[in-house]
């Protein structure tokens, strides 16, 4: 059976490659380059901590927007040509919030390349859906997320794939673990992720990524409402006009690390 809590590892990892969309690419964590960190790059250098001096490296293959399909075509065989001892694979939801599509055909297409992957690369780490319940735009899409995560968890225990559950991940169903954009994790969710990860590996962790979060002063429903309007203002039309357009944020986007390379 796939753990999705405390997977016996030596943490031996000597090369590790992340595969997937704007989660995995770190948007809504940006660094002092101008390009996002996120929690692959920040559980990296976990791991690397663990690897001989020198002797880790990592691959970053993610770019934002892409859906499952795109994902199978352009990542996939990338990280096989690789063969990282670690791929992280996290695809599907970009289709799920989709008007009219079905977590059911999403899974099976995330099935086979779950098998793809399993046949050349050690461990592969599969990412379940976040718990909507409190995430304004993403709200009432609760129970397509819920189908999927049941059809992640069911591939990785057929393929023995450790998972890291976002769904039980508590601490990232406060406000503060989202970005202003309310769609991607702040710095912080981020971090909080990157650490769930190792754990799941089995990794020591310098933090419990389930620590609560300080207690919030009460906010009104005037505040509340401003909040709305501006977020409707920046975030909510221009991502309409994308979907109404046919246009990807990831449009021109290549990938941040697509070379296997030391940190």
């Amino acid at each position: 059976m796939a753990d999705d809590s405390r997977t016996e590892n030596s943490g031996a990892f000597g090369s590790y490659a992340a595969i997937g969309d704007s989660f995995t690419e770190g948007v809504g964590d940006p660094g002092p380059d101008g390009t996002f960190v996120g929690w692959a790059d920040r559980f990296a250098v976990l791991l690397d901590d663990l690897a001989p001096e020198h002797s880790f490296r990592y691959a970053n293959l993610a770019v934002r927007g892409r859906l499952l399909d795109q994902i199978v075509a352009e990542q996939v065989p990338r990280a096989k040509e690789l063969a990282p001892d670690l791929v992280s694979f996290c695809a599907g939801g970009n289709d799920i919030i989709r008007p009219g599509s079905d977590p059911d055909a999403v899974a099976e297409r995330f099935e086979a390349a779950v098998a793809d992957l399993t046949s050349c690369v050690g461990t592969v780490m599969v990412t379940t859906g976040f718990d909507t319940r409190d995430v304004p735009v993403l709200r009432h899409l609760r129970g397509k997320i819920a189908t999927y995560t049941a059809h992640v968890r069911a591939i990785a225990d057929r393929y023995g794939c450790p998972v890291l559950d976002l769904w039980s991940l508590k601490s990232v169903q406060d406000r503060r673990a989202w970005d202003a954009d309310r769609l991607h994790l702040s710095p912080e969710g981020h971090t909080r992720v990157a650490l769930r990860a190792a754990q799941v590996l089995g990794l020591q962790v310098p933090a419990d990524p389930d620590q609560p979060w300080p207690p919030l002063p009460p906010r009104g429903q005037l505040e509340v409402r401003r909040d709305d309007i501006q977020w409707a203002r920046e975030y909510l039309g221009p991502w309409i006009g994308r979907r109404l357009r046919g246009e990807s944020s990831g449009d021109h986007v290549l990938a941040k690390r697509p070379d296997l390379l030391p940190l």
